[in-house]
């Protein structure tokens, strides 16, 4: 049933997102930050976390589940460094994540041969 919890809540997630791509004129950079965002104020609220405990991978992985990541980095830096945690805390919870990403994504150049848009 954690199978079929994840992929509901996720594919949910997206298909909202993809509404939002097709019926507004927002670029899509901009959907990103949104949803990173609503992701984070969605942590500090505390509605997110109880999404991420019934879904597991489904909410955690979209981008909702990174801004909830930072947010989560961002109150334990603070709680530990103080102040200073503000700016700490985002870089520390989320650097596996994004390491991954530029590594795996350096890969992919190698591999295959990218190209810029005409």
């Amino acid at each position: 049933m954690d199978y079929v919890n994840a992929f509901w809540v996720g594919g949910l997630i997206c298909a909202l997102t993809q509404i939002l791509m097709e019926k507004t004129k927002m670029l899509p950079g901009r959907i990103m930050v949104l949803l990173v965002c609503s992701g984070a104020v969605l942590g500090a609220i505390g509605v997110y976390q109880p999404l991420i405990d019934y879904a597991g991978a489904g909410a955690s992985v979209p981008l909702l589940g990174f801004g909830n990541t930072l947010w989560k980095g961002i109150r334990e830096a603070v709680d530990q460094e103080g102040l200073l945690g503000i700016f700490m805390g985002g870089f520390q919870a989320s650097a596996v994540g994004i390491s991954a990403a530029l590594v795996f994504g350096y890969i992919a150049s190698l591999i295959f041969e990218p190209k810029m848009k005409s």
